[in-house]
């Protein structure tokens, strides 16, 4: 099938959006339950760390996780009246 992975790609990193933790003024932590051919785009883009490995989250960059802010508020967010 084929798709627009770019699209794919923000949903993704809006939806990492939900798992952060560890936030601090580098990045935060996110939970790595995805698509593991999105979350290898999204490391190439630079916005989330190498997402092989054995731990169960990802580190988000400062960049990652502002742009993961602004896709979720984007797609999911309401806007106040």
């Amino acid at each position: 099938m084929n798709y627009d992975k770019d699209k794919v790609d923000d949903f993704t990193l809006a939806l990492v959006f939900l798992g952060v933790h560890d936030e601090d003024e580098f990045g935060a932590r996110s939970w790595k339950g995805f698509d593991w051919d999105a979350l290898s785009r999204l490391h190439q883009k630079g916005f989330i760390g190498n997402p092989i490995g054995k731990t169960k989250s990802v580190t988000l960059s400062k960049e990652g996780l502002d742009r993961a802010k602004q896709l979720f508020e984007k797609f999911f967010g309401t806007e106040s009246a």
